[in-house]
C-alpha cells in the first residue's frame, strides 16, 4: 500500500472547515448531554457503581454475533485506509470481511470526544442500544467512559492477539491497567513543529516561549493536556503526576507567554495552514499533521524538545449495550495482526500501537518503517510522557482554568 497522498488544497479547505478530531473540547465544562433519541431498550439488571457523573446500569445484553455476522464501528474522519479509486472502500476492512465473514458497517461520525459522548451517554445510562459495537475515544474520554460503566470487558480468549501484540509502552495504563476495556486504534505524539524556512530550529519549550525572533509567531494548542503537558515539563514536573499547585504555576508561565505577545493564539488543527505558509514560525503540534506537511515541504519538521514529547492514544471500546461483542472483539484482534497494523499505519501515519508492525512495514515502505514518529525508537520512547488521568472534579477545575487563560 502506498503512503498517504497529501491532500489537494480543495480537500484541505474542506477538512479545515470540519471539527478537528483533536480539537479542544470547549463543551467539557457544560457537561452537555445531548439527549439522543430512539434506540431499543435492552435487558437491564441492577444499577452500576460509576463513581462520577451518569453511571450505567449493569446491562445484560445478549450477544447475537453468531447469528448476525456484522459489527457496527464508529470512528473519526480520515482515520482508516481508503481505496485510491473509492474512498468509501477500506481495504483492511474488506480483507477482514473476506477472512471472517463478518460484515463491517463503518461510519466516520466522531468529530469530537465530548460531543459524541454527549450523544450516547443518556442511552447508555438507561441500558439502551446506541446501535454501535465499537466506538473510539481519546485516552481521557476512554477513562471517563470506563469509569462511568459504559464499556464492556474484553474476553481474553477473543482478544489474544491484542493482548500479545500491544506495544509495551501502552501496557498498564492507569485507566485500564489490565487491558480489559480499551485497545488503542492509533497513537500520536505532540511536539514542537518548526518551519525552518522562516526560523531556526527550536529545541526547548522555553525557547518557544521566550526567544525574541519567535515573538508573535508562535501558536499553542487549545487541547489542555497537550499544552499544559509541555508547561509542566518545562518546569521539571511530571505531567503524569502533578499537584494542583504545580498546575497553577505552569498555567502562570503560559499566561506570561500570552501577556508578552510571544504566543499569537491557540488553535486546533488549523495551525497546519499557518505553519505551511510561514505565517507562524513554530508551534505545539501533532505528529500526523507534521508528517503530512513534511511530504510537501521538507523545511517543516517536528522537533523533539529537550523536555520530551507528549503521547496520546485513541482507543477502541465496546459499549455495554453492544449486541455484537464477539464480532467486535474479532475486529479489534484483527487490527493487532502486525501485517494489518502496518497497512493501516502506512496510510494514516500515526504512531502504530502494535508490536511487530515495524518489521511488517519493511515490505510496504522502508522509509516509513524507519520513521520514529510512526515507530518510536528506544531513544524516543525514553522521552515520551503521558498526561495524568483526571477525576471528573479535577477535569472541570483544570479545564476551567485553562480555558479562562487562553480566552476561550
Amino acid at each position: 500500500m502506498p503512503r498517504r497522498i497529501p491532500l489537494s488544497p480543495q480537500a484541505q479547505a474542506v477538512l479545515a472547515a470540519m471539527p478537528s478530531r483533536r480539537s479542544v473540547l470547549r463543551g467539557v465544562l457544560a457537561g452537555g448531554a445531548l439527549a439522543a433519541t430512539g434506540g431499543a431498550l435492552a435487558a437491564c439488571g441492577t444499577t452500576g457503581t460509576g463513581s462520577n457523573g451518569p453511571s450505567a446500569k449493569a446491562c445484560s445484553v445478549p450477544d447475537v454475533s453468531a447469528a448476525e455476522r456484522t459489527v457496527i464501528f464508529s470512528n473519526w474522519p480520515a482515520y482508516i485506509d481508503e481505496d485510491e479509486k473509492n474512498a468509501e472502500v477500506h481495504p483492511t476492512l474488506k480483507a477482514f470481511t473476506a477472512k471472517t465473514g463478518i460484515d463491517v458497517k463503518y461510519t466516520a461520525d466522531i468529530n469530537d470526544n465530548n460531543e459524541f459522548y454527549g450523544k450516547i451517554r443518556t442511552q447508555l445510562a438507561a441500558c439502551q442500544t446506541i446501535d454501535r459495537d465499537i466506538v473510539v475515544f481519546t485516552d481521557w474520554m476512554a477513562a471517563k467512559f470506563i469509569r462511568n460503566g459504559f464499556a464492556q470487558k474484553f474476553n481474553p480468549d477473543k482478544v489474544a492477539t491484542f493482548l500479545k501484540n500491544l506495544a509495551p509502552t501502552l501496557k498498564g495504563r492507569q485507566f485500564d491497567p489490565n487491558m480489559e476495556y480499551a485497545a488503542p486504534w492509533q497513537s500520536g505524539l505532540t511536539g514542537i513543529a518548526v518551519n525552518t524556512g522562516v526560523t531556526k530550529e527550536v529545541h526547548t519549550v522555553d525557547e518557544l516561549l521566550t526567544r525574541p525572533d519567535l515573538k508573535g509567531k508562535v501558536t499553542a494548542l487549545t487541547e489542555m493536556r497537550d499544552t499544559m503537558g509541555f508547561m509542566l515539563l518545562s518546569m521539571g514536573k511530571d505531567p503524569a503526576k502533578f499537584t494542583a499547585a504545580e498546575f497553577d504555576a505552569a498555567l502562570e508561565k503560559l499566561k506570561a507567554a500570552v501577556a508578552s505577545g510571544q504566543i499569537r493564539k491557540f488553535t486546533g488543527n488549523d495551525y497546519v495552514q499557518d505553519l505551511a505558509k510561514g505565517d507562524i514560525a513554530a508551534c505545539i503540534a501533532w505528529s500526523g499533521d507534521v508528517i503530512q506537511l513534511g511530504f510537501d515541504n521538507a523545511k517543516i519538521k517536528l522537533m523533539t524538545p529537550d523536555e520530551g514529547l507528549m503521547l496520546w492514544s485513541d482507543n477502541m471500546l465496546i459499549p455495554t449495550t453492544a449486541s455484537h461483542a464477539s464480532n467486535a472483539q474479532a475486529l479489534i484482534d484483527y487490527y493487532y495482526d502486525p501485517k494489518v497494523a502496518a497497512e493501516l499505519a502506512a496510510y494514516v501515519n500515526y504512531v502504530c500501537p502494535v508490536a511487530g508492525a515495524q518489521e511488517a512495514m519493511q515490505a510496504i515502505d522502508p522509509d516509513l518503517a524507519a520513521n520514529p514518529l510512526i515507530f518510536p525508537n528506544a531513544e524516543m520512547q525514553s522521552k515520551l510522557h503521558l498526561f495524568m488521568p483526571l477525576t471528573e472534579a479535577e477535569e472541570k477545575e483544570y479545564e476551567g482554568k485553562f480555558q479562562s487563560a487562553i480566552g476561550a
